[in-house]
């Protein structure tokens, strides 16, 4: 009786050295993939240090250019529709200065025409300085699409209310952030800023979707035409400048109050 005593006390103590062991391992298997995770997010907030963060502020004013120009956010696709076959959403042209994702519906590849413009003028300014192609991950949008983008990201702006996404009222394009260098991405960064400065776009760059998310005003229209007329007046003076030295705004698009 005492050897089988002996030998189930013994056989205890193996068991629970075992435990042990594995809780052991497992406590220090945790702490190391603690440790990577913490490490991965430092080295993520590191490398995310943006220009222009997204703010609840931005997206107020997002909302206010669209009540100045009273547009309408579009709910539904029979919306979208009328409002292509009115010309008032126009196509983005895919080029050798700009591509889409693949996975942009070619029914959502439309926008409000001075939102093209812009696009349309960042992809020749970016492929001058670095022979490479901007790429558009999002343009127009409906209600009934932003409210189905939110069950699988809750970072998207809601689709309605004073917050609501401006995609909404096709003023609103997403730039690809991700895959572009250091240098490419300061470059978008300054050239976006002077613009931002003069109320002509408001941008964020988004952590979640990595994109420079950008909204363009209708003021954009009237700045550019200046400067093309600028242009033909001063033939040494060309239009692809870069974004420290483009010209002052003139005072018919000066930003409102």
């Amino acid at each position: 009786m005492k050897v089988k005593f002996s030998g189930r006390i013994g056989f205890l103590c193996f068991l629970i050295a075992a435990v042990c062991g594995q809780a052991a391992a497992l406590h220090s298997t945790t702490q190391a993939r603690e440790h990577r995770s913490s490490r991965h997010h430092r080295l993520r907030s590191i490398l995310f240090n943006p220009l222009f963060r997204p703010t609840h502020e931005s997206l107020l004013r997002q909302n206010e250019e669209i009540d100045r120009l009273e547009l309408p956010r579009i709910q539904d696709d029979s919306e979208l529709e009328e409002l292509k076959a009115s010309g008032a959403l126009v196509p983005i042209r895919a080029s050798e200065t700009l591509r889409f994702d693949p996975r942009l519906d070619p029914s959502r590849r439309y926008c409000r025409p001075w939102t093209r413009d812009f696009v349309e003028d960042l992809g020749e300014a970016y492929n001058r300085e670095f022979h490479g192609q901007i790429q558009v991950n999002s343009a127009v949008r409906t209600a009934q699409g932003q409210k189905k983008l939110r069950r699988h990201n809750r970072n998207a702006a809601p689709e309605s209310g004073e917050t609501g996404s401006s995609h909404l009222a096709g003023i609103t394009v997403d730039i690809q952030r991700r895959g572009l260098t250091g240098e490419q991405i300061r470059w978008v960064e300054q050239y976006m800023l002077v613009l931002n400065n003069q109320g002509l776009i408001e941008p964020e760059e988004e952590r979640h979707e990595w994109v420079f998310h950008v909204m363009v005003s209708d003021r954009y229209e009237g700045w550019r035409e200046s400067n093309v007329l600028s242009a033909q007046q001063e033939p040494s003076v060309s239009p692809a400048v870069e974004p420290n030295e483009l010209p002052e705004p003139v005072s018919m698009i000066a930003q409102e109050p």
